[in-house]
């Protein structure tokens, strides 16, 4: 059973929770930039919670599909096609052997996921399936995906079948203006209390450096606090000795052009990280794109937890109403 891929998109690569456990080493953990997108959609074809899915960005790739199954297409607001056939998405769909899947343009969000009952198989490096481009390890060769690749299928999906759908509810939306609350600490010391007023004042556009590694935003100028240059640390205003970089943290070099760091980035540098997105967040950054606009709300650490808590509580009840 397999998949074939007559068309990649502009980049799918294949992605599940993530590489833990090697953060001190240098290595980030990858795994899918929207996390509540992924899990749905192995909930709705009954796959268990770490299975390996497909993430597109902008333009979904064409797959055609070699023996029976069922599959779900979630994220990404996208239409999507079946032998040129509509497919609703956050639900379960039948996919019969030589069919194929096809996406149109997207009208919101930008990242669609495709799970598929079984998972995709490819080996594990370091303890996970995804795939870290920026050094060609994991996933499907370490690549994106490309035309004539064939995908294998897993088989150890819990009773699989079409028809399952999310609650209109917990579905997302992706509004005009995308509201990413922040963790404020680490360097935020570093700021003009001014500055880290305006930073979350600002509504920034997402430039096009928008991947996988960071988003860079556009929009105000900070201000540092003046001191002298520490040993060991660059002239830049924004350097420190170095430090780690949580994922989700936000780094602003020069002042200008804020950084948010994401699954595939450096786990550490120079540059002072004013606050880190809380992990719930970047579902929502994930679904933004060049253009975009994004404010930041600051929440304390007590918010956080809670908002992580939250969540996992949601997609606990998801799989239970799904099951």
């Amino acid at each position: 059973m397999s998949i074939l891929v007559h068309d990649p998109g502009l980049e799918t690569t294949v992605q599940d929770t993530g590489r833990f456990g090697h953060y001190a080493i240098g290595f980030p953990p990858s795994g899918a930039l929207d996390s509540f997108a992924y899990h749905v959609g192995n909930a709705l074809v009954g796959n268990a919670p770490g299975a390996a899915a497909l993430e597109a960005v902008y333009l979904g790739p064409t797959l055609e599909f070699t023996a029976d199954t069922v599959i779900a297409v979630t994220g990404a607001d996208i239409p999507a096609t079946l032998d040129g056939e509509a497919i609703p998405l956050w639900e379960s769909v039948a996919v019969s052997k030589g069919q194929t899947l096809a996406f149109g343009q997207l009208t919101g969000g930008a990242r669609p996921y495709v799970a598929v009952a079984g998972g995709i198989d490819v080996p594990e490096v370091y303890g996970s399936r995804s795939t870290y481009t920026l050094v060609g390890m994991g996933g499907f060769g370490g690549r994106g995906l490309t035309e004539g690749d064939e995908l294998t299928l897993g088989d150890d999906a819990v009773s699989p079948r079409a028809g399952r759908r999310l609650a209109d509810d917990d579905v997302p939306s992706y509004p005009e203006i995308a509201e990413l609350r922040l963790l404020v600490g680490l360097h935020s010391y570093r700021l003009t209390p001014d500055s880290l007023e305006r930073f979350t004042d600002t509504a920034w556009k997402v430039t096009p450096d928008a991947n996988r590694v960071g988003y860079r935003y556009r929009g105000a100028e900070l201000e540092f606090v003046p001191r002298e240059q520490p040993f060991g640390a660059g002239s830049d205003p924004a350097n420190v000795t170095d430090c780690g970089y949580p994922v989700g943290s936000v780094q602003v070099p020069g002042g200008v052009e804020p950084i948010v760091l994401l699954q595939d980035a450096v786990t550490g540098g120079g540059y002072a990280t004013l606050g880190t997105v809380v992990s719930v967040d970047r579902d929502r950054l994930a679904q933004t794109k060049t253009g975009d606009r994004t404010r930041f709300v600051a929440v304390d650490l007590d918010e956080a937890l809670t908002i992580r808590r939250d969540r996992a509580a949601q997609l606990d009840r998801i799989r239970t109403a799904l099951s």
